[in-house]
């Protein structure tokens, strides 16, 4: 074997041949006129001639370098040669035989296809970063030579990258690490476990990003506010990694902290707006906010830069929640308004967050109406819903967004499940005489609805108490609404007046001030609220016993 012949086919040997005969090595008389100072000339001139690539002991330099050297040659890929560096790392190979048998760390390493690419294109092909048996990661290049007498060789040769390839290992593992982190985190904050309202059912879905994609910080969440109703929300905090999911956190306990407050939706959302500045005057995020109350049929709702709220009603028609819709959160000098759409019995909404609907080079309405189609077709519970449309939106492990969903059905109830649910109301007319008058109509109603005995008696204390108070300090037009749903009864009295009462300590001399303390004390929940058309609701709550099984 002619070592020699095939060097100068070595990457970079060509290239600088020619350059070489492009700049020949300048003269001691070129050197004279200036290029070089005369002391170093001088040394140059004494100096013995540099050898030309050519003339190099090329298996002498192949021996000594640190990378793997082999040479196979023919179309059995034969070995012809192995440096020092690769019998040091794999053993001594025995020359003449197949590279297969002789070389069997190569044909693990997948190596054998590349031998017969490289001789086959006449172009050097690259594998990159293999892990070899003795431990250590390389990189293979296999270069085509060819041999005296004609016969196809291949040169191969193997850098040890096993440095880089370590500190990518240590990298992808930290950057696994953070983010399982930051799923772990997201999830904790999320609900554990959705409340359950007497009138709704409703289920809901969180897919974090894909593993090359840092979790975001979409939330979702279920808050029952008394008296029937119930508060829906859900969100979306730009960006990406712990710092979203803690923003979030911090967004959905003030959700649940103003809900407390019995806020109409944009109310909320203003506060919210207010403390996303204060938290982080350079993170903004979108959220809905909605209420529904089953008395009134509709779901009322107000929108911080979220997508529009989607409803199927029990026609299979889908409708999709118009303006008003603001600003997101972290903004700052918006007024966000309230808008309502109808949420009836036999309807199905869906609340959701960008990643179900947003693609890459596909316009965002279009989206939407995928979504709108494919909840036209989603029946069954809410949770077979909600796996429907993420299926149909194509999410899956390797999605490059996080995914939030929630669904919620409004069921059309009849037959012995419809006699759970009930409603009455009376019109509260004239002076003191409408007191008795709605003692009356709640103890006919509660006797119809054949409550026990000690539930009627609380319920029609508690109905005069409201009604009381009502009349003592609100102003007309008053009404008396008696609920029941299969876990509660609900009373609550309606008046033109928007102050809201309190508890109180009254004095033994004081003539007034027990009513509202009565009603806390034999209910099992009470509270206030203002109606949007100005004027105030004061409701309490009784948890019906148990069927005995």
């Amino acid at each position: 074997m002619n070592f020699t012949r095939w060097s100068a086919r070595l990457p970079g040997t060509q290239r600088r041949a020619a350059a070489r005969a492009e700049h020949p090595v300048t003269t001691a008389d070129r050197r004279s006129e200036g290029s070089v100072p005369a002391a170093r000339a001088e040394q140059l001139t004494g100096a013995p001639p540099v050898p030309a690539v050519d003339e190099l002991p090329v298996r002498e330099v192949l021996d000594r370098v640190p990378a793997l050297v082999a040479l196979v040659h023919g179309p059995g890929h034969r070995l012809a040669y192995v440096n020092d560096a690769y019998a040091a790392a794999f053993g001594a190979r025995p020359c003449g035989e197949p590279a297969a048998e002789a070389l069997p760390e190569l044909r693990d390493l997948g190596l054998m296809p590349l031998l017969d690419q490289a001789l086959r294109s006449g172009k050097p092909r690259t594998l990159k970063s293999r892990k070899a048996p003795d431990g250590r990661h390389y990189t293979f290049t296999c270069t085509p030579a060819a041999k005296d007498n004609g016969e196809g060789a291949v040169l191969i040769f193997a850098t040890d990258v096993t440095d880089h390839a370590e500190a990518a290992e240590r990298l992808r593992t930290s950057e696994r690490r953070q983010r399982e982190t930051a799923v772990t985190l997201q999830r904790s904050l999320l609900p554990q476990e959705l409340e359950e309202p007497d009138d709704l059912r409703i289920a809901a879905t969180y897919q974090p990003g894909g593993t090359e994609a840092a979790v975001g910080g979409d939330w979702y969440d279920v808050i029952t506010l008394g008296g029937g109703r119930t508060a829906l929300v859900i969100g979306d905090v730009m960006g990406r990694g712990v710092r979203a999911a803690a923003v979030m956190g911090q967004l959905r306990t003030a959700v649940r902290a103003y809900a407390r407050l019995d806020l109409p939706p944009h109310e909320v959302l203003q506060l919210l707006d207010g403390l996303a500045m204060e938290i982080d005057a350079n993170q903004i995020a979108t959220c809905v906010y909605a209420i529904h109350d089953p008395n009134e049929g509709r779901l009322v709702y107000a929108s911080a830069g979220h997508l529009p709220i989607l409803v199927r009603d029990d026609n299979g028609t889908v409708l999709r929640a118009d303006e008003p819709t603001g600003p997101p959160l972290g903004t700052g000098g918006w007024m966000h308004a309230s808008g309502s759409i109808p949420l009836g019995p036999g309807s199905t909404a869906v609340l959701y967050t960008d990643g179900l609907v947003e693609r890459r080079n596909e316009d965002l309405d279009e989206g939407i109406a995928a979504l709108e189609r494919a909840l036209a077709g989603a029946t069954g519970t809410p949770q077979v819903v909600c796996d429907r449309l993420v299926r149909s939106a194509g999410v899956t492990a390797d999605h490059d967004d996080d995914v939030a969903v929630l669904v919620l059905q409004h069921p059309a109830r009849s037959g012995p499940d419809g006699e759970l649910f009930r409603n009455a109301a009376l019109e509260l007319l004239g002076g003191v005489e409408a007191a008795p008058r709605a003692r009356a109509f709640a103890s006919g109603v509660l006797t119809s609805w054949r409550f026990p005995a000690d539930l009627h008696d609380l319920g029609v204390l508690a109905t005069s108490e409201l009604v009381a108070n009502s009349l003592q300090h609100g102003i007309p037009p008053m009404r008396l609404r008696l609920r029941r749903t299969d876990r509660r009864l609900i009373i609550e009295v309606t008046d033109g007046d928007d102050h809201l009462p309190r508890r109180r300590r009254a004095e033994p001399g004081d003539e007034s001030g027990r009513g509202i303390a009565i009603v806390a004390t034999i209910a099992t929940h009470w509270g206030s609220r203002r109606t949007p058309g100005g004027g105030k609701a004061v409701w309490c709550e009784f948890v019906l016993p148990k069927p005995a099984e």
